[in-house]
């Protein structure tokens, strides 16, 4: 009977503020009132989990940027100035695909990157973490929403041997061209949010994610709870209620921003150092039961 009700935390109002046209939200007021409602009383199946946990990739699964880790792959092991310099703001997949293209033609080749991939540290209690999701798989659905890529997830995910864990990973298309070692990136979607790169908008993947698992399941999720460390992360946040918890790493962006978000911000917010904060937090939430 423990899991007989769950609360409402996808957001089911103001769909012309929220959703736009085709695969993508339109979101002229980011995080607006009208888009958060309270707690409501719903059946769901016994079998489906309480909570949806989501997790950023870089700095947050693993310690340090994968985009900057693969670098190390290079015979100089970094970028010449003329491709540093050639960035632009709010375009950075299109800059990481010239660096992918630029990587190949220094004759990196896939095992090379595979293995700079599957040598980045996780961040510190990261594996205590993801071991107590794998025992407790019943309560939580895991997902990742990243705007690294799907190689260097997956890559990563497999060789600690968690890949299954996650239900679902959001992150922008890259694979190998036939008979090549060019790693091909491409964006995730377009979409009009002004908070976010031209690729991705994390808040607008959260929400679709929502609303399509509610229709699945049949009810809501109890409550979400967010893990991550960058600017990017912000966006989504702001899509949370106030029974739902954002975890920003300390003294990181995410961390920083959320302290100017005030009242507009609905969640909780529990900074982490460590997997192992997440982790604790995540046992208490179960023993409320």
């Amino acid at each position: 009977m423990r899991r007989f009700f769950l609360f409402a935390t996808a957001f089911l109002q103001c769909a012309a503020c929220c959703r736009g046209s085709g695969s993508s939200l339109s979101l002229p007021s980011l995080g607006c009132g009208c888009c958060l409602i309270g707690p409501k009383m719903t059946a769901a199946p016994l079998h489906e989990a309480r909570f949806l946990v989501l997790f950023d990739f870089d700095e947050t699964l693993v310690n340090e940027n994968s985009d900057d880790a693969v670098l190390r792959a290079l015979p100089e092991q970094r970028l010449p100035d003329w491709l540093k310099n050639s960035y632009r703001e709010g375009h950075y997949n299109e800059h990481m695909q010239q660096i992918l293209a630029y990587m190949a033609e220094q004759g990196v080749s896939r095992n090379a990157i595979r293995s700079a991939v599957e040598g980045i540290p996780a961040t510190p209690g990261t594996l205590a973490l993801l071991h107590f999701l794998q025992n407790r798989q019943p309560d939580f659905e895991l997902v990742v929403i990243s705007d690294a890529n799907m190689f260097f997830i997956e890559t990563w995910l497999k060789c600690i041997g968690v890949r299954q864990l996650f239900r679902k990973i959001f992150t922008n298309p890259a694979s190998f061209d036939d008979g090549d070692d060019r790693l091909v990136l491409l964006p995730f979607h377009a979409h009009s949010c002004p908070r976010c790169p031209d690729n991705m908008c994390k808040q607008v993947i959260l929400r679709e994610y929502l609303a399509q698992r509610q229709r699945e399941r049949g009810a809501p999720f109890q409550r979400v709870f967010y893990v991550g460390d960058g600017a990017n992360d912000v966006c989504p946040s702001l899509a949370l209620g106030p029974r739902d918890t954002v975890f920003p790493r300390k003294d990181f962006p995410m961390h920083r921003l959320l302290k100017s978000e005030g009242a507009s911000f609905k969640a909780n917010v529990i900074p982490w150092g460590s997997g192992e904060d997440v982790m604790d937090y995540l046992k208490k939430i179960i023993e409320e039961r």
